[in-house]
């Protein structure tokens, strides 16, 4: 019988001879061996050495009902055994996408009442992309081609969603954005080094979104994308009166509203949907993620009445994938919805889990290597500072990586974005879990600092 450190060596042997990962310096992450995730159960994952993790990202910022989740499997198996798959082309379907379909729709904004399924969050709002620009052809404007998107958003990483995002590390190295994306200042105001306050910077970037639509001209711009919170950018959390003015000046000048909640939706931050709390009521809602928990690939665009009133009466609808409405996925995300819903986790995260994680996270800000802390429900993000303080920092600091991997050696995993780390655990995390993730990150932190 093979020990388990030779078949760990036979492991990150073999991936680094055929394997590229996703978002991965190769080089460094071969120089020390590749970690090698063997099993996982409740909150904590366990490695290669046999050590259990704490998962303070729920995979990435999606296992809401933790691992090892036994109604989520046993819906699968069923599936499986019953029809694994079968597409939803042909004028047929299954019946896992309808009963989820339904679902999102009776717990989403009024308007949202129609979803079309995809495998990822990219696909999500890649659909969205084409489905706005159908939507507009269809109208009778198909001047409407731009779309605006803001500094700091993720979206993804297809040829267009990647042009939605604006982060330079995902743009540069192929030559991205494509024509046509049009960059509005996001509500970062850490980043910004703003001497204004949150509040006021917030009216500022609601000034210059304003001024920049009626310097592209209002009747060429299609669409708005808004993450709610945005995720990958720094869990940046908008100010007081920044979304509902975002909102107002998409209706003022007839701007379609996209509110892109991959990472916010299914009770992340306390509501089934993260637009019902700015009351945003948009256009078209993606979804992926937490839609599952992340145990099988899924995506949804989900569009309003007004949106889905012409496409379903202009003819072929010519999109969609092979895995569209995948029904062993489907029933994977009907399982973990009920489950969400049955074990009131929404709630727990709205009115218990939630504020606590917020008042350990505030804590946090004590710690001589935070410079500030962010976060509502159960995401959060502490922006960091070497011992010269923020004025030390360079592009090449990169503090969030260096603590991320001192947070997991002391037993818990975070994510590190540039100079910051963000923390998002599964929502079945219990407040004793929630002391020892912070107490973890706290001992990271210290040794950031050794």
């Amino acid at each position: 019988m093979p020990s388990v450190d030779s078949i760990t060596a036979e492991l990150q042997s073999l991936d680094r001879q055929y394997q590229i990962h996703p978002f991965t310096n190769h080089s460094d992450m071969h120089g020390t061996g590749t970690h090698i995730v063997q099993r996982g159960d409740g909150c904590y994952f366990i490695d290669e050495t046999g050590t259990p993790i704490l998962d303070g990202l729920a995979g990435l910022w999606c296992v809401n009902v933790g691992y090892n989740c036994r109604e989520i499997v046993e819906a699968v198996t069923a599936q499986m055994t019953q029809l694994p798959y079968y597409p939803s082309f042909f004028n047929s379907t299954t019946e896992a996408p309808i009963r989820v379909a339904e679902f999102l729709a009776k717990h989403a904004p009024a308007r949202l009442n129609h979803t079309i399924f995809s495998n990822s969050g990219s696909e999500a709002n890649e659909t969205a992309l084409k489905v706005i620009r159908g939507y507009w052809k269809l109208k009778g404007q198909s001047q409407r081609r731009k779309i605006l998107c803001r500094t700091y958003a993720y979206h993804g990483v297809t040829l267009a969603t990647t042009s939605l995002t604006g982060l330079v590390n995902c743009q540069e190295p192929f030559d991205l954005p494509l024509e046509g994306f049009v960059r509005i200042p996001g509500p970062y105001h850490y980043g910004a080094r703003s001497e204004l306050t949150p509040e006021d910077y917030g009216r500022w970037c609601l000034e210059e979104t304003r001024r920049i639509i009626l310097a592209e001209g209002p009747e060429t711009i299609a669409a708005l994308f808004a993450e709610p919170i945005q995720g990958a950018g720094g869990v940046i959390i908008p100010p007081k009166g920044y979304l509902s003015g975002l909102r107002e000046i998409c209706r003022e000048f007839g701007i379609l509203y996209v509110s892109d909640e991959v990472i916010t939706a299914f009770g992340r931050i306390g509501a089934w949907y993260a637009s019902e709390m700015w009351e945003l009521d948009p256009d078209i809602i993606c979804v992926a993620k937490g839609i599952t928990s992340g145990y099988l690939p899924l995506g949804g665009t989900m569009v309003s009445d007004e949106i889905a009133e012409p496409l379903l009466k202009g003819g072929y609808f010519a999109h969609g994938f092979t895995y569209s409405g995948h029904p062993s996925c489907c029933a994977a995300a009907l399982a973990n919805l009920r489950y969400i819903e049955d074990h009131g986790l929404v709630t727990k995260v709205k009115d218990d889990l939630g504020p606590y994680f917020e008042a350990k996270l505030a804590n946090l800000a004590a710690h001589p290597a935070v410079s500030e802390v962010r976060g509502m429900g159960l995401i959060g993000a502490a922006e960091l500072v070497p011992k010269g303080g923020r004025d030390a920092l360079t592009p090449t600091s990169l503090l969030g990586a260096k603590a991320s991997n001192l947070v997991r050696a002391e037993g818990a995993m975070v994510r590190g974005i540039r100079d910051l780390i963000a923390i998002s655990p599964p929502l079945v995390i219990s407040r004793e879990q929630i002391d020892s993730l912070f107490a973890s990150v706290e001992r990271g932190l210290d040794k950031l600092w050794d």
